[in-house]
């Protein structure tokens, strides 16, 4: 169901600079707080589930419990480990999350993926794998959940190619695409995660920083780049959604 948006302001017509500048050392929950005063309605969380996501949904939802719950926009790519699944059902119950799952029309399991599109595409063509199951889904759940500004957990110290981005930026839609947790470190993030009792993937703790999908997912050994895991051996460093 697509929802009405009022926004108190358009992200095409903000002065990002400025923001950026205004925001560069605040808190993420400062950062949140700006985004559910001026976006009402109209604003997105998108959540893999990582530890990292959890933390924003903790801050929207035990902290900050704004008057319309932010819609989190969860992508069930078919392909996610066990555990990733259980967190989300987890998650769900525990913050009464408006939970919205998104995922390629018309197949619902890993049999009938397999046979529509052969058995490990994302071996032959990872870039298929990820429009189908990726891309195509997200952004047919931004458009019909109305958001003019969608929220990351993506942070600059996950990765080199994540190093200078902004708090705040325009997605190639023009939407506000916010990073409230740009400016924190790993270790931030876990101090919070423990200061707060906050629930994670216990596959964090099992050698996996960053979880995706389970057959090109692998844990990292150590002083490697807490995103080695993803796509190992396949020379990418980003699945296209923030591309």
């Amino acid at each position: 169901m697509t929802q009405s948006t009022q926004p108190l302001i358009q992200p095409t017509q903000l002065d990002l600079k400025k923001l950026n500048q205004r925001f560069e050392n605040a808190h993420p929950k400062d950062i949140l707080a700006w985004s559910v005063e001026n976006i009402p309605t109209g604003l997105v969380q998108t959540s893999a589930f990582n530890v990292d996501d959890i933390l924003i949904t903790d801050l929207f939802y035990r902290e900050l419990k704004p008057a319309q719950p932010v819609p989190v926009l969860f992508l069930d790519t078919l392909y996610h480990f066990p555990q990733t699944l259980e967190l989300v059902a987890k998650a769900k119950a525990l913050y009464n999350l408006n939970l919205q799952i998104y995922k390629m029309p018309e197949i619902d399991s890993r049999e009938a993926f397999a046979a529509k599109y052969g058995e490990a595409l994302w071996d032959t063509d990872i870039a298929k794998f990820h429009q189908i199951t990726k891309i195509e889904p997200l952004q047919r759940g931004l458009a019909e959940l109305g958001a003019i500004a969608w929220i990351t957990g993506r942070r600059r110290d996950q990765a080199n190619t994540r190093a200078d981005m902004p708090i705040f930026e325009l997605d190639t839609q023009e939407r506000l695409k916010i990073n409230p947790i740009a400016n924190w470190t790993r270790k931030e993030t876990w101090a919070y995660v423990f200061e707060h009792d906050v629930i994670y993937n216990p596959l964090h703790d099992q050698g996996y920083p960053s979880i995706g999908d389970e057959p090109i997912t692998t844990p990292i050994a150590e002083g490697e780049d807490e995103r080695a895991g993803r796509w190992r051996g396949m020379g990418k460093t980003e699945c296209g959604i923030h591309i």
